[in-house]
Protein backbone atom coordinates (compact mmCIF):
# COMPACT_ATOMS: atom_id res chain seq x y z
CA UNK A 1 0.00 0.00 0.00
CA UNK A 2 1.21 3.90 -0.86
CA UNK A 3 0.49 6.24 1.40
CA UNK A 4 0.60 9.89 0.68
CA UNK A 5 0.49 12.90 2.95
CA UNK A 6 -0.19 16.97 1.89
CA UNK A 7 0.07 19.29 4.47
CA UNK A 8 1.84 22.50 5.81
CA UNK A 9 3.55 21.00 8.39
CA UNK A 10 5.64 17.96 7.09
CA UNK A 11 7.78 17.80 10.13
CA UNK A 12 5.16 16.36 12.39
CA UNK A 13 4.97 13.09 10.93
CA UNK A 14 8.32 12.14 11.07
CA UNK A 15 8.54 10.81 14.40
CA UNK A 16 5.21 8.81 14.81
CA UNK A 17 5.99 7.65 11.23
CA UNK A 18 9.58 6.30 12.10
CA UNK A 19 8.83 4.48 14.80
CA UNK A 20 7.05 1.17 16.19
CA UNK A 21 4.81 -0.51 13.73
CA UNK A 22 4.82 1.91 11.15
CA UNK A 23 8.19 1.71 10.62
CA UNK A 24 8.67 -1.65 10.40
CA UNK A 25 5.92 -1.92 8.08
CA UNK A 26 8.25 0.41 5.90
CA UNK A 27 11.12 -1.05 5.96
CA UNK A 28 9.72 -4.50 5.09
CA UNK A 29 7.87 -2.99 1.69
CA UNK A 30 4.13 -3.55 3.16
CA UNK A 31 3.78 0.21 3.39
CA UNK A 32 4.90 3.11 1.70
CA UNK A 33 4.67 6.71 3.40
CA UNK A 34 5.63 9.89 1.75
CA UNK A 35 4.63 13.36 3.10
CA UNK A 36 4.79 16.46 0.85
CA UNK A 37 5.21 20.09 1.93
CA UNK A 38 2.25 21.95 0.34
CA UNK A 39 3.86 25.39 0.75
CA UNK A 40 6.18 23.83 -2.47
CA UNK A 41 3.19 23.98 -4.63
CA UNK A 42 2.69 27.71 -3.92
CA UNK A 43 2.78 30.60 -5.69
CA UNK A 44 5.22 33.54 -5.73
CA UNK A 45 7.66 34.46 -4.04
CA UNK A 46 6.88 33.48 -0.97
CA UNK A 47 4.78 30.42 -1.70
CA UNK A 48 1.51 32.00 -0.86
CA UNK A 49 -0.98 29.04 -0.01
CA UNK A 50 -3.81 30.11 1.65
CA UNK A 51 -6.10 33.81 1.05
CA UNK A 52 -8.99 35.64 3.35
CA UNK A 53 -12.60 34.33 2.93
CA UNK A 54 -14.72 35.38 0.05
CA UNK A 55 -17.20 37.79 1.70
CA UNK A 56 -14.75 38.23 4.65
CA UNK A 57 -15.16 36.71 8.30
CA UNK A 58 -12.00 35.62 10.06
CA UNK A 59 -9.23 33.13 9.56
CA UNK A 60 -7.52 31.92 6.64
CA UNK A 61 -8.85 29.13 3.67
CA UNK A 62 -6.32 27.13 2.18
CA UNK A 63 -6.19 27.93 -2.00
CA UNK A 64 -7.39 25.07 -4.71
CA UNK A 65 -4.21 25.99 -6.79
CA UNK A 66 -1.47 24.56 -4.64
CA UNK A 67 -3.11 21.61 -3.30
CA UNK A 68 -4.35 20.71 -7.13
CA UNK A 69 -0.77 21.49 -8.36
CA UNK A 70 0.47 19.02 -5.71
CA UNK A 71 -1.93 16.38 -6.34
CA UNK A 72 -1.06 16.72 -10.06
CA UNK A 73 2.36 16.30 -9.53
CA UNK A 74 2.38 13.29 -7.24
CA UNK A 75 0.23 11.71 -9.78
CA UNK A 76 1.96 12.66 -12.57
CA UNK A 77 5.15 10.60 -10.67
CA UNK A 78 2.92 7.56 -10.58
CA UNK A 79 2.49 6.92 -14.43
CA UNK A 80 -0.96 7.39 -14.41
CA UNK A 81 -2.67 6.16 -11.60
CA UNK A 82 -4.47 7.91 -8.96
CA UNK A 83 -4.90 7.55 -5.48
CA UNK A 84 -7.81 8.02 -3.53
CA UNK A 85 -7.94 11.38 -2.22
CA UNK A 86 -9.08 11.91 1.62
CA UNK A 87 -9.39 15.15 3.16
CA UNK A 88 -9.75 15.37 6.94
CA UNK A 89 -12.32 17.98 8.31
CA UNK A 90 -14.06 18.19 11.07
CA UNK A 91 -17.26 18.43 8.52
CA UNK A 92 -16.04 15.04 6.86
CA UNK A 93 -18.11 11.55 7.74
CA UNK A 94 -17.31 9.77 11.48
CA UNK A 95 -13.91 7.56 10.81
CA UNK A 96 -14.71 4.02 12.59
CA UNK A 97 -13.33 0.60 12.42
CA UNK A 98 -14.96 -0.74 9.46
CA UNK A 99 -13.90 2.53 7.05
CA UNK A 100 -10.49 1.39 8.13
CA UNK A 101 -10.87 -1.77 7.33
CA UNK A 102 -12.19 -0.75 3.93
CA UNK A 103 -9.57 2.17 3.34
CA UNK A 104 -7.16 -1.05 3.83
CA UNK A 105 -8.15 -2.52 0.39
CA UNK A 106 -7.10 0.88 -1.24
CA UNK A 107 -3.67 0.21 -3.06
CA UNK A 108 -3.52 3.98 -2.72
CA UNK A 109 -4.52 6.50 -0.32
CA UNK A 110 -3.41 10.60 -0.57
CA UNK A 111 -4.22 12.79 2.84
CA UNK A 112 -4.85 16.67 2.75
CA UNK A 113 -4.43 18.08 6.28
CA UNK A 114 -6.77 20.40 6.42
CA UNK A 115 -6.12 24.23 8.41
CA UNK A 116 -7.00 27.28 9.17
CA UNK A 117 -11.07 27.69 8.31
CA UNK A 118 -10.20 24.78 6.05
CA UNK A 119 -9.94 24.59 2.35
CA UNK A 120 -11.50 26.50 -0.86
CA UNK A 121 -14.56 24.54 -1.59
CA UNK A 122 -13.81 23.55 -4.96
CA UNK A 123 -10.90 21.59 -3.31
CA UNK A 124 -14.19 19.66 -1.43
CA UNK A 125 -16.16 19.71 -4.79
CA UNK A 126 -13.82 18.69 -7.41
CA UNK A 127 -10.86 16.77 -5.90
CA UNK A 128 -12.04 15.00 -3.05
CA UNK A 129 -13.03 11.27 -3.44
CA UNK A 130 -13.79 11.01 0.56
CA UNK A 131 -14.26 13.28 3.64
CA UNK A 132 -12.96 11.98 7.52
CA UNK A 133 -13.78 13.07 10.65
CA UNK A 134 -12.04 11.33 13.92
CA UNK A 135 -14.58 13.08 16.10
CA UNK A 136 -17.33 15.89 16.73
CA UNK A 137 -14.34 18.04 17.71
CA UNK A 138 -12.26 20.39 16.42
CA UNK A 139 -8.39 20.15 15.56
CA UNK A 140 -5.86 23.17 14.48
CA UNK A 141 -5.63 20.85 11.63
CA UNK A 142 -5.43 17.65 9.76
CA UNK A 143 -2.13 16.59 10.43
CA UNK A 144 -2.81 14.68 13.84
CA UNK A 145 -6.05 13.18 12.12
CA UNK A 146 -3.82 11.87 9.40
CA UNK A 147 -1.69 10.24 11.72
CA UNK A 148 -4.87 8.01 13.62
CA UNK A 149 -7.01 7.17 10.47
CA UNK A 150 -3.21 5.74 8.93
CA UNK A 151 -2.03 3.66 12.05
CA UNK A 152 -5.88 2.53 12.17
CA UNK A 153 -5.35 1.50 8.39
CA UNK A 154 -1.82 0.25 8.53
CA UNK A 155 -3.23 -2.39 11.11
CA UNK A 156 -5.35 -4.22 8.42
CA UNK A 157 -2.52 -4.03 5.65
CA UNK A 158 -1.56 -7.93 5.44
CA UNK A 159 1.69 -8.30 7.61
CA UNK A 160 1.88 -5.21 8.80
CA UNK A 161 0.74 -6.92 12.41
CA UNK A 162 3.16 -9.99 11.97
CA UNK A 163 0.13 -12.11 13.43
CA UNK A 164 -2.42 -12.11 10.72
CA UNK A 165 -5.47 -12.29 13.26
CA UNK A 166 -4.55 -9.81 15.71
CA UNK A 167 -6.18 -7.38 14.32
CA UNK A 168 -9.40 -9.54 14.31
CA UNK A 169 -9.21 -9.42 17.90
CA UNK A 170 -8.71 -6.18 18.40
CA UNK A 171 -11.59 -3.54 19.70
CA UNK A 172 -14.95 -2.95 17.58
CA UNK A 173 -13.52 -5.84 15.04
CA UNK A 174 -16.15 -8.38 16.16
CA UNK A 175 -18.60 -5.56 17.34
CA UNK A 176 -17.46 -5.25 20.38
CA UNK A 177 -14.49 -3.84 22.98
CA UNK A 178 -11.77 -6.20 23.58
CA UNK A 179 -12.13 -7.57 27.19
CA UNK A 180 -9.26 -7.45 29.73
CA UNK A 181 -5.62 -9.05 29.44
CA UNK A 182 -3.34 -9.70 32.27
CA UNK A 183 0.25 -10.61 32.31
CA UNK A 184 3.08 -11.71 34.93
CA UNK A 185 3.28 -11.89 37.36
CA UNK A 186 0.26 -14.14 38.75
CA UNK A 187 0.14 -11.92 41.87
CA UNK A 188 0.28 -8.45 42.06
CA UNK A 189 -0.06 -6.27 45.44
CA UNK A 190 -2.53 -9.06 46.28
CA UNK A 191 -4.72 -8.83 43.21
CA UNK A 192 -4.41 -12.14 41.26
CA UNK A 193 -4.53 -13.22 37.52
CA UNK A 194 -8.36 -15.24 37.01
CA UNK A 195 -8.05 -18.54 37.97
CA UNK A 196 -9.66 -19.36 34.34
CA UNK A 197 -6.63 -18.07 32.41
CA UNK A 198 -4.14 -19.95 34.85
CA UNK A 199 -6.14 -23.22 34.02
CA UNK A 200 -4.57 -24.04 30.86
CA UNK A 201 -8.02 -25.29 29.31
CA UNK A 202 -8.54 -22.85 25.96
CA UNK A 203 -12.35 -23.86 25.67
CA UNK A 204 -13.36 -22.43 29.44
CA UNK A 205 -10.20 -19.17 28.16
CA UNK A 206 -12.00 -18.67 25.36
CA UNK A 207 -15.41 -18.54 26.63
CA UNK A 208 -14.79 -15.96 29.37
CA UNK A 209 -12.86 -13.80 27.05
CA UNK A 210 -15.80 -13.35 25.11
CA UNK A 211 -17.98 -13.10 27.96
CA UNK A 212 -15.60 -10.44 29.60
CA UNK A 213 -15.85 -8.47 26.08
CA UNK A 214 -19.74 -8.72 26.22
CA UNK A 215 -19.89 -7.38 30.14
CA UNK A 216 -17.25 -4.49 29.15
CA UNK A 217 -19.29 -3.53 26.03
CA UNK A 218 -22.31 -3.72 28.04
CA UNK A 219 -20.88 -1.47 30.60
CA UNK A 220 -19.38 1.22 28.44
CA UNK A 221 -20.78 1.15 24.70
CA UNK A 222 -24.00 -0.86 25.36
CA UNK A 223 -25.56 0.22 21.66
CA UNK A 224 -22.64 -1.81 20.32
CA UNK A 225 -24.56 -4.61 20.80
CA UNK A 226 -27.54 -3.69 18.81
CA UNK A 227 -25.39 -4.94 15.77
CA UNK A 228 -23.02 -6.74 17.21
CA UNK A 229 -22.92 -10.65 15.73
CA UNK A 230 -24.37 -12.50 18.93
CA UNK A 231 -24.42 -16.30 19.36
CA UNK A 232 -27.69 -18.15 21.84
CA UNK A 233 -24.67 -18.58 24.71
CA UNK A 234 -23.95 -14.73 24.09
CA UNK A 235 -27.66 -13.41 24.78
CA UNK A 236 -28.17 -15.75 28.08
CA UNK A 237 -25.00 -14.18 29.06
CA UNK A 238 -26.55 -10.82 28.51
CA UNK A 239 -29.53 -11.96 29.68
CA UNK A 240 -27.59 -12.56 33.22
CA UNK A 241 -25.95 -9.01 32.97
CA UNK A 242 -29.71 -7.91 32.70
CA UNK A 243 -30.24 -9.33 36.06
CA UNK A 244 -27.58 -8.26 37.79
CA UNK A 245 -28.40 -4.97 37.06
CA UNK A 246 -31.83 -5.48 38.44
CA UNK A 247 -30.72 -6.59 41.34
CA UNK A 248 -28.37 -4.26 42.35
CA UNK A 249 -31.02 -1.36 42.01
CA UNK A 250 -33.34 -3.03 44.59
Amino acid sequence: MQIDVLTLFPAMFSAYLGESILQRAQKAGLIRLNVHNLRDYGEGRHRVTDEPPYGGGGGMVLKPQPIYDAVDAIVKESAGARPKVILLSPQGRLFDHATATQLSKDPWLLFVCGRYEGVDERVREHLVDDELSIGDFVLTGGELAALVVIDAVARHVPGVLGDEHAAQRDSYANGLLEGPHYTRPETFRSWSVPEVLRSGHAGRIERWRREQALRRTWERRPELLLTADLSEADRQFLMTLAREMVDTME
